[in-house]
């Protein structure tokens, strides 16, 4: 397997934050657990890493943010 890190963008305000929050949860309390999110320092980004076989194991819920 390999490791793979996973950005997740979104907007700038408030709702979208909590929308990417959500949208870990869930798909698995554990991916919200193991992120780090930047928003506090104006970098609206979540990221984490996920061991994976291939690209295409990365779930597609992380794409839609």
């Amino acid at each position: 397997m390999s490791k793979y890190l996973i950005e997740i963008p979104h907007g700038n305000n408030k709702i979208d934050c909590l929308r990417a929050v959500s949208i870990l949860l869930s798909s698995g309390s554990h991916f919200l657990t193991n992120a780090d999110f930047g928003c506090l320092d104006g970098e609206h980004k979540a990221w984490f890493f996920m061991d994976a076989s291939s690209k295409d194991e990365v779930p597609n819920t992380f794409y839609q943010i």
